[in-house]
């Protein structure tokens, strides 16, 4: 749907609130979406504005009375109204702004008051063939109501109720007796268009809900909820700026002496190793930083940085951090090492892969060069893994 694109606001006032309210408890950013879908359909909605000024203007002609003047009007200026917010908040949401969307909810209702003001109007007028138009354009809108706005159950069933409500009240004023069968008619298809409402709804939600966990399996690490390789690259920030650009820095990180723990202790101590240094990572990375596992033992963290030792310094907190022992179970606890390189995007360098082949390379290098040696784990000396000094190769993309 279009309105996935862009970002409406959600309803602030009581009211409308109450009205956009969804069938079921939902995550903030599907109820955005949902109250987007409101915004949506176009042909539906110039179709309907259409029919009922044309509807009214018919009758008002046939009957120029200050009863069908009025309707006219207050369609003219309803609808009007309604287009006149409806671009607005299109525009606005396209350009990640506020929009009026209480207006926009609130003037729903109100058109629908309109239709069913019309149907009442001609009811008691005698004229059963504006009876009979009007009566049908009512009931034409409902299914237009319903497919338009079912994103929001209760919109759809105060619009509905506004719109043939009326047509009751002027069945029992217009002393025909076969006009009583609508009594049980209008209920009726009130009660089914709103239950159809509720359910597609619920369908709309649960496809949400669907696409937005499969979307997270397929851009996250299973294992330890971090970005994985997908969804580093094609990762943005809630404005939509890609994950790379000039100015940002890679950090791109391999463990040493994860494999003598696998080997040692098996699959599940080596899962629960990763599971740990993903925590410790993502508590010093910043707010905004992508943090990543590119696959076995290796991580990138990605972050703009105010200056240019900064990178250096979050290296070696690092470095610091997965010093420290990691306690695997009650009775074991190892130490690791990392081996860290670094490369800055330049204005040049913002393909994703040329980056990252920089920070990987200068890792390798950093392997290569440092000076390690054999430490062992005090806290459990049965523990037969060591850890390494980590050295720092900085490798500038600039």
């Amino acid at each position: 749907m279009q309105s996935i694109h862009n970002n409406y606001s959600l309803p602030h006032g009581r009211l409308a609130k109450w009205l956009a309210a969804p069938g079921q408890e939902t995550p903030l950013k599907i109820r955005v979406a949902l109250v987007g879908t409101l915004f949506g359909t176009l042909p539906i909605f110039f179709g309907g504005v259409l029919n009922t000024i044309a509807v009214a203007g018919v009758l008002a002609y046939r009957h120029p009375t200050l009863l069908f003047r009025l309707w006219l009007v207050a369609e003219i200026v309803v609808c009007a109204a309604r287009l006149c917010v409806l671009f607005i908040s299109r525009r606005r949401a396209a350009q990640a702004w506020t929009t009026p969307t209480d207006l926009y909810i609130l003037l729903a209702p109100l058109w629908g008051a309109t239709v069913g003001y019309g149907a009442f109007v001609s009811v008691i007028s005698g004229d059963w063939v504006a009876a009979t138009l009007s009566f049908l354009s009512a009931a034409a809108m409902v299914g237009g109501i319903c497919f338009r706005n079912f994103a929001a159950p209760r919109l759809v069933a105060v619009m509905i109720f506004f719109s043939l409500g009326p047509c009751c009240i002027g069945a029992l004023l217009a002393d025909e007796p076969v006009l009583l069968l609508t009594l049980l008619q209008i209920p009726f298809y009130m009660f089914a268009m709103s239950v159809a409402a509720q359910r597609l709804n619920g369908m709309l939600i649960s496809t949400m809900k669907a696409e937005r966990e499969n979307s997270h399996r397929a851009r996250h690490d299973a294992l330890t909820g971090l970005l994985n390789r997908e969804g580093l690259f094609k990762a943005t920030d809630p404005r939509g700026t890609p994950p790379v650009r000039a100015g940002m820095t890679f950090l791109y990180l391999d463990l040493d002496g994860f494999k003598p723990v696998n080997d040692a202790y098996g699959h599940d101590a080596g899962d629960m190793l990763l599971i740990q240094v993903a925590t410790r990572l993502r508590a010093l990375a910043s707010q905004h930083a992508l943090v990543a596992r590119m696959g076995g033992d290796e991580f990138v963290i990605v972050d703009a940085f105010a200056d240019r030792e900064a990178p250096q310094e979050l290296a070696a907190a690092i470095a610091r951090a997965l010093e420290q022992p990691f306690e695997l179970s009650p009775t074991l606890a190892i130490t690791i090492g990392a081996s860290i390189g670094i490369a800055h995007a330049s204005a040049g360098d913002t393909d994703i892969d040329a980056v990252l082949r920089l920070a990987d390379t200068a890792m390798y290098d950093a392997k290569r060069n440092k000076q390690s040696g054999p430490r062992p784990d005090h806290r459990v000396p049965k523990a037969a893994v060591t850890a390494v000094d980590v050295n720092l190769s900085p490798q500038d993309a600039g």
